[in-house]
């Protein structure tokens, strides 16, 4: 895919030193940015990558289609939105404890 800038560049994941949620929270400003709207948020940065994993990168808008509040009151709001996105969409490889790793959560 032709990106807005390097996925692993000082925009994404710094030489694969960050991943997804970090690379998202660092689009952000905690004490000027909140409430925020999502839409607005995806438009502004919706083609950006973030890279979720050694091998994978995607769009920043593949995650936020699985994003569900259409507004964040604060950036706590924002990282468990986009932790429930990250798990519905099987962007994480991570599995816990217990958990069948062939086997989406309902």
């Amino acid at each position: 895919m032709d990106w807005p800038h390097d996925p692993d560049g000082e925009q994404g994941s710094e030489g694969m030193r960050k991943y997804d949620m970090r690379i998202i929270a660092d689009k952000v400003d905690e004490d000027e940015d909140f409430p925020m709207i999502r839409d607005e948020f995806v438009e502004e940065h919706g083609d950006d990558p973030i890279r979720v994993n050694y091998e994978t990168v995607v769009p920043m808008r593949e995650i936020f289609e699985y994003v569900e509040p259409e507004e964040f009151e604060t950036i706590l709001d924002m990282h468990k939105a986009v932790g429930d996105a990250m798990r519905a969409g099987d962007f994480w490889d991570y599995h816990p404890k217990g958990a069948d790793p062939e086997k989406k959560p309902a």
